[in-house]
């Protein structure tokens, strides 16, 4: 049986806010805070954990975007995300930007 963690992390990619689009119209879009491993949020909600995934929902940690998030981001169409899919969820972490200078 394959590692789950290691199979959510050769998957983990990145996205632009472009890309993410078509899942907001389906309301798929969770967002999660830096302070987590997009990964460790990938596995518990694959195996089902619910008490894990709550005590981050009531922290904030996890959550559907909101409107003004979503607005900010349509603003720059090439945000970038970490993006994982854990069916029928797509998670999303803010990248930091990091490159003042570009190329």
């Amino acid at each position: 049986m394959p590692d789950l963690k290691a199979e959510l992390t050769a998957s983990l990619d990145e996205a632009e806010w472009q890309w993410l689009l078509p899942h907001v119209g389906r309301d798929s879009l969770i967002v999660v805070n830096p302070e987590l491993s997009i990964v460790d949020v990938g596995v518990a909600i694959a195996n089902d954990n619910v008490s894990l995934v709550q005590n981050w929902i009531n922290q904030q940690l996890i959550y559907k975007p909101t409107l003004n998030q979503m607005e900010q981001w349509q603003a720059n169409l090439n945000k970038r995300f970490n993006a994982l899919i854990v069916q029928p969820f797509v998670l999303i972490q803010e990248l930091a930007v990091t490159n003042q200078t570009s190329p």
